[in-house]
């Protein structure tokens, strides 16, 4: 038999075993996969790409657009100002919002208190800026929502070219009596007393109403309206750096004054019976033969607070008025109870007065000897059981009752009218 042959043409591109035609298969798997990957990443119209993230992004800016506060803070001076006024400058406000903190304070950190009106729409200060000082002021509002807002500035106060001060008694850490006010003494004539006034903060233990009463423009005394209770301790606090004492005067002084109120002693005068009763606590603890004023110097009437003692003094009658009609260099233990020269002294050359008739020319003379070397004398026992601040009363002079500036006398005046 012979032979039949099969003449078979490959197919293009095939393989045999079909290994090629497979692969074809997958290349086009794979590209199909990638044109879909493309389709997918390029997106279309619809949103679901690159323009539904866009979307995304402005509502997360809205939202929190949306949680910015409507509460607007100002502060006035502006950030950086200086030669700013101590008082009346500084201001701070809040609209659409009401304010909830207000900070302001020195390179020092000490504070300036104020406070935040009922509406929260604005914050005052306390008291007065100081003078030549740089603040900081941190201030927060809220709005409706709850939501919060903060304003800062810094600035400087002026440096004043005019200045005061107050020289006051008693001096820091003083034990006194208890008729001892805190009187200060000012350099200037005040205009502005309501101010100055409000700068002297006086706090005590135990505690008591004390209220200032103006002598003239300058010179401000404080007291209770009686006597210091026995052991009171007073703490002032003078705030005057800054104050505006009168147009372009201001104040240069910051500081805190503490005294001790001693034990109580009152001496009671009576001009008529030439007699003086030391009192402690209220009970008669001496009893001393005095003279008084003689018949056209008759001593003051009413209450007298110890403001100075000497051991030894000069008394020259050109100083008070009476020319030439006395001057003893060496008076012993003599205690000033007013400015005009009204004084509570020993005295050596008063014979027997003492207890009997009114001699002097308006002091309260108890004996004593020349050189005030005997402890034992009634002179020397009263300078050595008297301390400032304490009171002397005299009743029953001729004279009238002693003006209330005429030294540290403001008891003289009533309750009522002082606080006027």
């Amino acid at each position: 038999m012979g032979r039949t042959t099969l003449n078979v043409r490959p197919i293009p591109g095939a393989s045999v075993g079909g290994r090629s035609r497979g692969r074809n298969r997958r290349l086009a798997l794979i590209a199909g996969g990638m044109l879909l990957a493309v389709t997918a990443c390029g997106g279309g119209g619809d949103g679901s790409g690159s323009d539904g993230k866009a979307g995304g992004d402005k509502g997360a800016t809205a939202a929190a657009e949306s949680k910015q506060s409507e509460a607007v803070v100002t502060i006035a001076p502006k950030t950086g100002a200086k030669g700013v006024d101590t008082s009346g400058a500084l201001k701070v406000t809040a609209a659409k919002g009401k304010l909830t903190e207000v900070t302001v304070k020195d390179t020092k950190g000490r504070k300036i208190e104020g406070a935040i009106s009922a509406d929260g729409g604005g914050w005052t200060p306390a008291t007065h800026l100081a003078a030549s000082t740089a603040y900081q002021v941190h201030a927060v509002a809220k709005d409706s929502a709850g939501r919060t807002a903060a304003e800062d500035s810094s600035f400087t106060t002026l440096s004043p070219q005019n200045t005061f001060i107050g020289n006051f008694t008693p001096e820091d850490g003083s034990t006194v009596g208890v008729g001892m006010p805190f009187s200060v003494n000012f350099t200037r004539g005040i205009t502005k007393p309501d101010d100055v006034e409000k700068a002297i903060r006086i706090t005590t233990v135990p505690a008591v109403e004390v209220e200032g009463h103006w002598f003239g423009n300058d010179r401000l005394d404080f007291r209770p309206e009686k006597y210091w209770k026995a052991g009171t301790k007073v703490t002032v606090e003078m705030n005057l750096d800054g104050v505006e004492g009168r147009k372009g005067v201001y104040g240069k002084q910051s500081k805190t004054v503490s005294f001790t109120v001693g034990r109580d002693q009152v001496s009671v005068v009576d001009a008529k019976k030439h007699t003086m009763k030391v009192t402690q606590n209220g009970k008669v603890v001496k009893t001393i033969p005095v003279t008084t004023g003689k018949p056209g110097y008759a001593t003051w009437n009413g209450q007298m607070v110890m403001s100075e003692k000497f051991t030894v003094t000069r008394m020259n009658g050109d100083t008070v008025g009476y020319d030439g009609e006395y001057d003893i260099k060496d008076v012993p233990h003599a205690i000033r109870l007013t400015n005009s020269g009204t004084f509570v002294h020993g005295n050596y050359w008063g014979g027997d007065a003492f207890g009997n008739y009114n001699a002097s020319h308006g002091c309260i003379g108890l004996r004593d000897v020349r050189g005030g070397y005997d402890s034992s004398v009634a002179a020397a026992w009263f300078f050595d059981h008297s301390i400032v601040g304490d009171v002397v009363v005299v009743k029953n002079s001729t004279d009238p009752t002693v003006d209330p500036s005429n030294g540290l006398n403001g008891w003289n005046i009533p309750w009522a009218e002082w606080k006027k």
